[in-house]
């Protein structure tokens, strides 16, 4: 293949590393969590956590996490944390919230249930800067074995499902280009896709 024009930031983050968090670990995550969501006006109403796939970028570990409420909208976001070799391990985090009430209950049409979030930038060549965008997502039809991210013609990153639920990291806004989600079942067929900024 000749050189990307311009190059272009692909798997830059780790594959997640762990299972679903359990125990001790799981409260820490759903309470750092619970923490940052406490302004919110449905705080008080979150049912139970979910946890997606874990992903490690920049020195950072990403934990999102997602809820219904009382009001069955959407409470969503990810802890983040100092990446080191042991996990459960550790000091410095830190969390995000926010909520919706555009949930894949009141779009029965959704094929992907996503949620994104800026989480830093990539500086290129001539000035150019990546959104470097945390996106996780729900598959909300049978049969997907693997999300990736698609930058235009690159695909920038990957990630196989877990109980139907995935982590992307990759940059957006970036070549003249939006990010966009695939999904892909076993035989490597395409199921769905959806951009970021479908609504626009």
């Amino acid at each position: 293949m000749p050189p990307a024009n311009p190059p272009v930031p692909a798997n830059v983050a780790e594959p997640p590393h762990e299972g679903a968090p359990d125990g001790r670990w799981a409260d820490r995550l759903r309470a750092e969590f619970l923490a940052a969501a406490a302004d919110l006006d449905e705080a008080q109403t979150i049912g139970e956590l979910r946890f997606y796939p874990d992903r490690t970028w920049h020195g950072y570990t990403y934990i999102p996490l997602s809820g219904t409420t009382g009001n069955a909208n959407e409470v969503y976001g990810y802890v983040r944390f100092v990446a080191a070799t042991d996990m459960r391990d550790q000091a410095d985090f830190s969390a995000y919230a926010d909520f919706t009430e555009e949930t894949a209950e009141r779009n029965p049409e959704w094929r992907l249930d996503l949620s994104d979030e800026i989480v830093g930038s990539w500086r290129g060549a001539d000035g150019e800067v990546a959104q470097m965008t945390l996106v996780w997502g729900t598959a909300l039809i049978d049969g997907g074995e693997v999300a990736t991210a698609e930058l235009g013609p690159h695909t920038v990153d990957q990630c196989t499902l877990v109980e139907e639920r995935f982590t992307l990291l990759a940059p957006d806004v970036f070549a003249g280009e939006l990010l966009e989600v695939r999904l892909y079942g076993a035989d490597g067929g395409e199921l769905a896709r959806e951009s970021l900024y479908a609504d626009e």
